[in-house]
């Protein structure tokens, strides 16, 4: 069958060839891909709500919120020079959740008709009542005003449901072509679109429509050497976003060279993927005759493409207030940084560590006008020159720490999950001080450059950790001197930011992200962008990856 064919067969959108990898991805029924340009009339939804509403409010509910969800999914998967699949999906519905007796109660229907939600709203109510009876405190609700009807819509300069398939798969076929003829042994890639249409509506008086929009292109390739029998690969360095398709029409503005000398090139609101798959086969070929590293301690220069995931896991996720308070313990443990630990005033990071958490950013994962409770979206400072000052927390947790108001990152990843405390973005600031990344390297003597993500464990704390990368790059006497092999490093969460000394200015600053953040049992996954610049880290504890006991 040729390419165009396939491609034109649109009622294949869904086959089971290849499926998705990021949980939640592609959940829902397959549609033809035309049916992802549709929407749902204002009017409609609004009527459906006060049904909801006001069914939760007659059956005794105190407060009650509903969530309209239509989540839209499209997956094109490729490998070399073949269409993997094309997965085109839909899933809507509707969430009630509701307080009654000073408990919460939830329940959710695919039945989107006024009498479906209404029924949807007493059964939450039933729950909420039968849940009472064990309850030893009564749910408080920090206070929040009504918005009355408003909406907001990311700032998206081209819908990628727009964009026609055969556009698409030409555009990754055309980088599998430029990374085979560059030395690849194998490549595959893929471009995830993700389009959530919410509606939310509550007791409180608002009335709340959102139109988000997410993409992802990501690659991977491997170059196997058949004399010596290695392979090694090399990942993309794209960062998933929150933009439309404009983000793979790439800008020389958006590209930010790496140290000279070490070949990466990161990139801001636009993507360049032939130009990444093109250095990424190369890279991978250099891998396997680069020089295996030597354990001890070195300072790192770290991109904020790697970065982003030592932000997530020691800083993101040990301030997620239910964490703190041990309500959350799925996916690696609760957090070491407690109430009680924070009252010490011990130093979480050196006097350059400023990480702030928002859910603003344009062109980030989290950006939303609202959270799925009806909060209206703000930013706030999370550690201030080194020191822990706040946490991520929601409505039904402020009163806890002494707040009265949310921080507005309570989320679900559909309409049928009951909404939680989420990451929001989490971001470690630029220095105010003007500082190229050639200027950061040029003052280290003995380090090493990281780039990408690698593989990494953190224990139930969130405390000790191990972090590995995609490619890295040796520092001797402010200068990138050589690829180097099997490069992680150690630390505990403390150590590793008070090891902080350098942080590169805001030209530097960039976001990497995740569209698969799980939590939460039943699992439940959400998008989180994290930026930051350029950082260097002095004597981290470094680990040869290949080394065998014995």
């Amino acid at each position: 069958m040729k390419r165009r064919d396939f491609v034109g067969l649109t009622g294949l959108a869904a086959g089971a060839l290849f499926l998705p990898s990021i949980p939640g991805f592609g959940a829902g029924n397959p549609v033809d891909p035309s049916q992802l340009l549709e929407g749902v009339d204002t009017a409609v939804k609004k009527r459906l709500a006060d049904a909801a509403l006001n069914a939760a409010k007659s059956a005794g509910a105190t407060y009650a919120d509903v969530r309209i969800g239509r989540y839209l999914n499209q997956g094109i998967f490729t490998r070399e020079k073949q269409v993997q699949n094309i997965s085109s999906t839909e899933s809507y519905g509707v969430g009630v959740r509701v307080i009654a007796n000073g408990t919460w109660g939830f329940a959710a229907t695919n039945t989107v008709t006024e009498a479906g939600v209404a029924k949807a709203a007493q059964l939450a109510v039933q729950i909420a009542k039968a849940n009472s009876k064990v309850q030893k405190e009564q749910v408080k609700l920090a206070p929040q005003k009504g918005y009355g009807e408003v909406s907001w819509k990311a700032p998206i300069q081209q819908n990628a449901f727009e964009v026609p398939i055969a556009q698409k798969v030409d555009l990754l076929l055309n980088a599998n072509a430029k990374a085979l003829e560059n030395g690849a042994s194998f490549v595959n890639s893929v471009l995830f679109q993700v389009n959530e249409q919410k509606y939310f509506a509550s007791t409180d008086g608002s009335y709340i429509d959102q139109d988000i929009h997410r993409i992802f292109p990501t690659f991977g390739v491997t170059v196997v050497d058949r004399a010596s029998g290695k392979f090694r690969s090399r990942q993309a360095l794209s960062a998933p976003m929150g933009l439309g398709y404009e983000y793979l029409t790439p800008k020389a503005a958006d590209k930010v060279r790496g140290p000279a000398g070490s070949d990466i090139v990161g990139y801001k609101q636009s993507y360049d993927i032939i130009e990444d798959i093109t250095a990424a086969a190369k890279q991978a070929k250099q891998k396997i005759t680069a020089k295996s590293v030597v354990p001890g301690k070195y300072d790192l220069v770290l991109d904020p493409h790697h970065l982003g995931l030592t932000i997530h896991e020691s800083v993101g996720h040990p301030l997620e207030l239910d964490r703190v308070l041990g309500y959350e313990a799925n996916y690696a443990g609760t957090s070491f940084a407690t109430l009680e630990w924070k009252a010490k005033k011990a130093p979480y990071g050196s006097k350059q560590v400023n990480i702030v958490a928002d859910k603003l950013q344009p062109g980030s994962l989290g950006a939303v006008g609202y959270d799925d409770e009806g909060v209206k979206t703000k930013r706030w400072d999370l550690i201030k020159e080194g020191v822990l000052v706040d946490y991520e927390k929601i409505r039904d947790q402020a009163h806890i720490v002494g707040q009265n108001e949310s921080d507005g990152c309570c989320y679900a990843q559909s309409w049928q999950d009951v909404q939680f405390q989420r990451m929001p973005n989490v971001s470690l600031q630029p220095g105010k001080a003007k500082l190229s990344v050639d200027e950061l390297v040029k003052g280290v003597d003995k380090g090493i450059y990281i780039a990408g993500n690698g593989s990494f464990s953190i224990d139930q704390q969130r405390y000790n950790f191990q972090f590995g990368g995609q490619v890295f790059y040796a520092i001797e006497k402010g200068k990138i001197t050589e690829m180097l092999e099997d490069v992680a490093y150690q630390a505990n969460t403390q150590e590793f930011w008070n090891s902080c000394a350098a942080v590169c200015d805001e030209s530097d600053y960039r976001f990497a992200g995740f569209f698969n953040d799980g939590k939460g049992q039943p699992s439940q996954s959400s998008a989180v962008s994290h930026g930051s610049a350029t950082t260097r880290f002095n004597g981290v504890n470094v680990i040869n990856t290949a080394r065998k006991i014995g």
